[in-house]
């Protein structure tokens, strides 16, 4: 999910850099706000890593549903790379972080510490990529 990320973002730097990507102001706007929500639901590491398991897979799922509601708003480029983050990110949407009980868990799996970790980097790498979209 990580080196996904990178690759997305390394992408969008490259683009940005060479002008081939010229974010429009709406562009500007929307990235912003997403950043913000980003940062907002997977703050700082250590926050995270303190939290029970339920409540860091909630905030990975209100940081999916943040970029796809950025993604609503936006066109070309942008969604592009939105649309490719939160395929990206998709796994998030199949873990699971009580126990089955019955064992019917409608396919969800319950991730490793480590897949947590993973996408909360890479939450916080797309994070840094909008804010920088924002900023162009």
């Amino acid at each position: 999910m990580r080196t996904v990320i990178e690759e997305l973002a390394e992408e969008a730097e490259r683009q940005l850099r060479h002008q081939t990507w010229v974010p429009t102001p709406a562009d500007r706007t929307v990235a912003e706000k997403a950043a913000t929500e980003l940062y907002a639901a997977v703050g700082a590491p250590e926050a995270q890593q303190t939290l029970p398991e339920v409540d860091r897979l909630a905030h990975l799922r209100e940081a999916l549903a943040s970029l796809a509601i950025a993604l609503a708003h936006v066109h070309g480029r942008l969604a592009w790379f939105l649309g490719a983050s939160v395929t990206a990110l998709n796994p998030i949407l199949h873990w699971r972080a009580l126990p089955s009980g019955d064992g019917l868990t409608f396919g969800a799996v319950q991730p490793a510490h480590e897949q947590y970790v993973e996408a909360e980097d890479a939450v916080r790498l797309l994070r840094g990529t909008l804010a920088r979209i924002a900023t162009v």
